[in-house]
Formats: C-alpha cells, sequence, structure tokens
C-alpha cells in the first residue's frame, strides 16, 4: 500500500492563533503532529500552509513543506492544491491529517488509508468511534454518522442521530438501550481524482445547513466508508485550554 499524508497548517486562527508554532515540550505543535505521521506506513508526509512562519519552522525539521494559497476555504481545499502541484496519479491515496492533533497515533492513519485502498468503489475513507454518554449525542460540536451495514456512511449531522421516538421523550438523560451511536472523527483518506471533483462543485445545500463539508461528497454520490477506529485518538488542540492539558500530558510524561 502506498499513501501520503498532507497536513493542512494554517497560522491563523480564531480561538488560538498561531497554534502550529505553539510549544509543547520543546517542539512546535506543527513538528508534534509531522512527527506521528512519519511514524506511518505513508510514503511521504507534506505539511501544507499559507504562512511563511511555518515554512521556516518545518524547514528548521527537515520536513517536506508546501505554499497554498490563503484562500482556502477548506483543508479539502488545500490538499487538492497540493496534489495537482505535485501531479499526483489520480488512483493515488492522500491522508488529511488535522495539524492540531499532535498525539495521533499512526495505526489510525493506516486504517484509514487501507480502508480506502480496500474499498475501490469508495472516495473517502474516514473513522469513526463509539458515543457512551447522553451529552455528547446532544452536543451540536460532536459530529453524528449513521453507517449502514457494509460500513458505508449514510449521513452526518450535529443532531442526535439516529433519533429514538420512544426514548427521547423530553428527560433525554440516558442512551437508549440496543442503539449505537458513532462520532465522527476527522481524519480522511481520500483519492487524488476525488479531490480534483470535490473542488469543482459547488458548496451542497446539505454541507451549508449542517456546516458539514464531507456532505457534498454525499450529495454528489460519492461513497464514504467509515469504519470504528482501531486506537482511541486523544482529543486536538482547539483552545488554550485544550493546549495545556496536552502540555500537562507531556511533563507527566518526561517526569
Amino acid at each position: 500500500m502506498s499513501f501520503s499524508v498532507v497536513i493542512p497548517s494554517r497560522y491563523g486562527s480564531s480561538r488560538l492563533p498561531g497554534k502550529p508554532l505553539a510549544d509543547i515540550a520543546g517542539k512546535t505543535m506543527v513538528q508534534r503532529v509531522y512527527e506521528q505521521a512519519q511514524q506511518s506506513q505513508a510514503a511521504s508526509v507534506i505539511i501544507a500552509t499559507d504562512d511563511q512562519r511555518i515554512i521556516s519552522a518545518a524547514e528548521g525539521f527537515n520536513a517536506e513543506v508546501i505554499m497554498t494559497s490563503a484562500e482556502h476555504e477548506s483543508g479539502t481545499d488545500r490538499l487538492q492544491e497540493v496534489v495537482a502541484s505535485l501531479a499526483l496519479p489520480d488512483d493515488h491515496i492522500v491522508v488529511n491529517v488535522q495539524g492540531d492533533e499532535p498525539l495521533i497515533p499512526a495505526s489510525v492513519i493506516n486504517q484509514v488509508a487501507s480502508d480506502l485502498q480496500n474499498n475501490p468503489q469508495a472516495g473517502i475513507a474516514t473513522l469513526v468511534e463509539k458515543i457512551d454518554d447522553i451529552d455528547t449525542v446532544f452536543n451540536p460540536n460532536a459530529v453524528k454518522v449513521t453507517i449502514d451495514k457494509q460500513g458505508k456512511a449514510l449521513y452526518f449531522s450535529r443532531a442526535p442521530m439516529p433519533w429514538s421516538r420512544d426514548s427521547f421523550d423530553g428527560s433525554n438523560d440516558q442512551l437508549p438501550e440496543g442503539v449505537n451511536y458513532y462520532r465522527h472523527i476527522g481524519i480522511y483518506a481520500y483519492r487524488v481524482s476525488f479531490l480534483h471533483q470535490f473542488v469543482q462543485w459547488p458548496a451542497s445545500s446539505l454541507e451549508v445547513t449542517e456546516k458539514l463539508e464531507q456532505l457534498r461528497a454525499l450529495e454528489n454520490g460519492v461513497t464514504i466508508m467509515a469504519s470504528e477506529a482501531c486506537e482511541a485518538i486523544p482529543a486536538g488542540i482547539d483552545t488554550e485550554q485544550d493546549l495545556q492539558a496536552i502540555r500537562a500530558l507531556f511533563d507527566q510524561a518526561n517526569d
């Protein structure tokens, strides 16, 4: 299996400006993510950014890095610019690893790439984890996904899904028995041919409503494989509180 990893890394962030260069136990966050991806079976790991400061930092730890447009609305658009600039073949698999996940296990990177390779009818593969608490089901920031018996994603939503008509009667204080709920994990494997198609499609109505760009793919008939992650994926870094929590973990590990 041959695949590449691309790590989109934007300097700008409304909640944590400059977070790719935030220090975590003596290394920048983007270096931590890069080193995790390097432990996977990827043939190459590429950082895609829109800022010279990240270019300089990446060159400092000898990473392959590509400057991309600052006008991209999503990481998927940034990936497509990278694969186009590298002239990667249409059947090549590219894994999008978020640039704010310094603890992402290499095993899940390999898993999502393998899932896509083993399902030639699919354009995307992604991962999920089971939800075991009612608060997450009703949290709009936790994206839920329903999956068919072949492992294909049926729909992604910020709403509770599936809706248990008999259990969700207003109290909503526990999960209904016998119903599996899954949270979407934001790691994707794409075929290059899909990326070239995706950027040509306008934002879809469901995508705009839910603010979930994977719905653009579903609305255009793309098969998305969604497997349960083989290993727990620690939370990424969105806020200063998240950053301090990750730093504390590294400090404990180094004690």
